[in-house]
């Protein structure tokens, strides 16, 4: 069943390409349609598989395990624990947020576009069901492909050096994870006599420090640079800005998620010791990322990036949740990427929203669209709102308990990080200002009901976690112990 799940979407994506503006029995077929009702199909097949299921998911619990290439012992793979079931949620829930929002701005090449959407899902998914390292790398690369295609096919003016710019950033960092996960295996056929990628081989094995750290920075640097995390960072705004809204709502909602499950997965939980000492440079890493992405989204003048070098910024609190080795800050940082993928994918959508009716990123081009699109003020106050963190929103729960947690083991990282709390209530209020407030530059249409589907189910996810944040922190509790 979990493998029907993640090639359904790869296998409903050639059938949207396929069958689009094809006759069937008189009805003209579309690719949009088409994958909506695949997404939402899936998406209940897979509550259902979890719900029925009589596994108990905070520790890793195996779907599927059968030989794939026998000669290297490489095995097909697939778990599931409640890390990963949280994130599949998210990404089913961001998929159909994705075909929502993509269904009037998407006019060319409807088929391919739906194809290359779906198949980064698929992508994704595998990634947070892998346990077989050679598989996961297999399905990293797969998100790789489509999600560049998706940039550099319906993107904006500047979209094939985005595309080109996204796509070795991602590569070139995913090699030396290829390599770091080559001498994982060798090093298993050294101290047992058979070659394995099995990722629960691995958590048995006894390596050296010193090896150790060079294999933990191999998968550092490739889920840096997917978060991303100053340095390694400049991709993402180009991908945000040039991205259409969709590739934006994706690349923030979802996409970014994958580097933090790498870190707590595979670099906190095979290289324990290695990971511990390398916390204070992975924490001055993210105390720099909070800072710096807060300080530049207040300077831009493009909506899009103004949003993609905040999510700079609030990725930040995750990684220096994940590398401060405290339960609460762990919690903490589950929370913020849940609340992060729901606020960014909202604000995206917002900015696409916009967009199509004034054609225009730039925020000078604003102004004053409060008068003629109350509903569009409202739910923009709202998300803007969820960006500075306020209280009764989910973003609050998760940076609140990043901040307590990591305090415990490093308070000046924490006194400077919580600075960027005050950054980003500044980009925030401007954000709005510029967008909603003042004279109006121009009358627009208010959201249409397909609108107000699309910001009512973010908002209200918001508020339910706001309020409600054992929904995710009972879950997340056995996952990162």
């Amino acid at each position: 069943m979990l493998t029907l799940i993640v090639f359904g979407l790869l296998l409903s994506g050639c059938l949207a390409w396929f069958a689009d503006n094809k006759v069937l029995l008189g009805i003209k077929l579309q690719a949009k349609w088409l994958s909506l009702l695949a997404v939402l199909v899936l998406s209940c097949c897979f509550l259902l598989l979890v719900y029925c299921s009589e596994k108990n998911f905070q520790q890793l619990q195996l779907f599927a395990r059968v030989p794939w290439i026998r000669s290297f012992n490489i095995d097909y793979a697939l778990a599931l624990d409640q890390l990963s079931i949280t994130l599949i949620i998210l990404t089913f829930f961001l998929a159909v947020i994705c075909i929502l929002v993509s269904w009037q701005e998407i006019q060319k090449k409807t088929g391919f576009y739906y194809f290359n959407l779906l198949a980064t899902f698929a992508g994704i998914l595998g990634v947070f069901c892998a346990v077989d390292m050679f598989l996961f790398f297999f399905f990293w690369e797969v998100m790789l492909l489509p999600m560049t295609a998706i940039i550099a096919v319906w993107g904006h003016e500047k979209r094939y050096f985005a595309a080109v710019k996204f796509f070795i950033f991602t590569q070139v960092s995913s090699l030396l994870m290829l390599v770091a996960i080559i001498a994982m295996a060798y090093i298993h056929q050294q101290q047992t006599g058979d070659l394995s990628f099995y990722y629960q081989d691995w958590l048995m094995l006894d390596i050296k420090l010193d090896v150790a750290q060079y294999l933990m920075l191999g998968f550092f640097i490739a889920f840096a640079v997917k978060l991303p995390s100053v340095p390694v960072h400049s991709w993402l705004p180009d991908a945000h800005t040039q991205a259409p809204t969709a590739g934006s709502v994706l690349l923030a909602g979802v996409l970014l998620k994958t580097g933090a499950y790498g870190l707590i997965r595979f670099v906190i939980f095979l290289f324990p010791q290695a990971s511990e000492n390398f916390a204070p440079i992975a924490v001055t890493l993210a105390v720099i990322s909070i800072i710096y992405g807060a300080k530049m989204a207040f300077a831009q003048n493009d909506f899009k990036r103004l949003v993609a070098y905040s999510s700079i910024s609030h990725m930040g609190f995750v990684m220096l949740a994940i590398f401060s080795f405290n339960e609460i800050a762990y919690q903490g940082a589950i929370v913020t990427m849940v609340a992060h993928g729901l606020s960014s994918a909202a604000l995206f959508a917002l900015a696409g929203i916009i967009y199509q009716r004034v054609h225009s990123r730039n925020l000078t081009d604003m102004g004053g669209f409060w008068q003629s699109a109350p509903r569009m003020g409202g739910f923009g106050l709202a998300f803007a709102a969820a960006a500075f963190g306020l209280p009764g929103l989910a973003n609050f729960v998760g940076e609140f308990l990043s901040l307590v947690g990591a305090f415990q083991v490093f308070p000046i990282m924490v006194i400077f990080a919580a600075l960027g709390l005050i950054g980003s209530a500044i980009y925030a209020m401007v954000l709005f200002q510029n967008t909603f407030q003042g004279v109006p530059s121009k009358l627009v249409e208010d959201l249409s009901l397909r609108e107000i589907c699309i910001c009512s189910s973010l908002l209200v996810s918001l508020i339910i976690l706001g309020l409600y944040p054992n929904i995710l922190l009972r879950y997340s509790f056995g996952a990162l112990l």
